[in-house]
């Protein structure tokens, strides 16, 4: 028997975006429930139009997009849990064939709670950014621990570990995929093209706010989660901290510290580049990915600092938007 699928979508001020995402989700016998956090352009108006159910967020508590999945499967759970969901954010166009070959998947595979494909960009070449996104999008097919916010859940898994935690800013799909595999499910990326999404990148200064929060979900998933985000934790230390202070030191005590400090970023930004080349990148691609890649631990680290000072002062976990 195949099972049921139920689409929750969230989204802000996503405007040509989600009207795209849900006009690729149209006949695919699925429903669909779009989730809103708060927009102010005509994103709940156009959602109406294409017939998904509307829920739009307490403005008066922290939006967060765990807390927006959760209230969009509490929606669906309110006219009959279907058999698997699947989770977009708005800013996706869901590729045809996806929700059929998911949904064919978690069918055959009863230990199966997660599966997931492979997310891309529609304007990769628009920016740096951009180009960047479409790089990290890519990972290998096959048994995986965690994935991005794109992802059919079965239900069953869902209600077994209590869904997202809404506490989470950034990378509450990582956490909530750590609680699903400990409960004994397999999560599965199928090599299969998913969704393409639309990062909308282009100022320097919306890629280093998307640094920050994800330098922000490295320590708040890794407080919940010890074992977890270890050597990213461990790089943002190294190169955001340690080698800057080395470096500035070196420039009152010794200049050989400060040499230290440079030829360690160096030699990082060399392995990067390599590494990038080897996984398939052009060279010119590489470096430009490496550089970018070497100095993002320092917005990182700001993320980091950022949860620390929120956890010891007991602060909400405020999102951290960059578009």
């Amino acid at each position: 028997m195949t099972g049921t699928v139920g689409v929750v979508v969230i989204g802000r001020n996503e405007g040509a975006r989600l009207i795209a995402c849900l006009a690729s989700l149209a006949n695919q016998d699925v429903s669909v429930v779009y989730v809103d956090s708060g927009s102010d352009d005509n994103s709940v108006a156009e959602a109406r139009k294409a017939g998904a159910t509307i829920v739009d967020l307490d403005t008066s508590v922290p939006f967060t997009a765990a807390r927006a999945r959760n209230a969009g499967v509490d929606a669906l759970r309110r006219v009959g849990l279907p058999t698997y969901i699947q989770f977009i954010d708005g800013d996706c166009i869901v590729v045809s064939d996806w929700i059929e070959k998911a949904r064919h998947a978690l069918d055959q595979n009863a230990d199966m709670g997660i599966v997931t494909g492979w997310r891309s960009e529609i304007y990769p070449t628009a920016s740096i950014y951009n180009d960047l996104c479409e790089f990290e999008w890519h990972r290998p097919a096959g048994d995986i621990t965690a994935c991005g916010g794109d992802m059919m859940v079965r239900s069953q898994a869902f209600e077994m570990v209590g869904g997202f935690n809404p506490s989470v800013i950034a990378a509450e799909d990582d956490e909530f995929c750590i609680r699903v595999g400990a409960a004994g499910w397999r999560l599965h990326r199928l090599p299969e093209s998913m969704t393409r999404h639309d990062a909308n990148m282009t100022r320097f200064d919306q890629w280093w706010q998307r640094a920050i929060r994800s330098g922000h979900g490295f320590a708040q998933v890794g407080h919940l989660h010890p074992d977890y985000f270890v050597p990213e934790r461990r790089r943002v230390w190294v190169f955001g901290a340690i080698l800057p202070v080395l470096a500035l030191v070196g420039l009152i005590t010794s200049l050989w510290l400060t040499a230290i400090g440079v030829a360690a970023y160096a030699l990082s930004y060399w392995r990067t580049k390599r590494g990038l080349i080897q996984s398939g990148l052009l060279p010119e691609r590489a470096r430009r990915h490496a550089v970018y890649l070497t100095l993002s631990k320092v917005p990182n680290l700001r993320g980091m600092l950022t949860f620390y000072w929120r956890h010891f002062k007991g602060r909400s976990m405020n999102i951290i938007e960059y578009k």
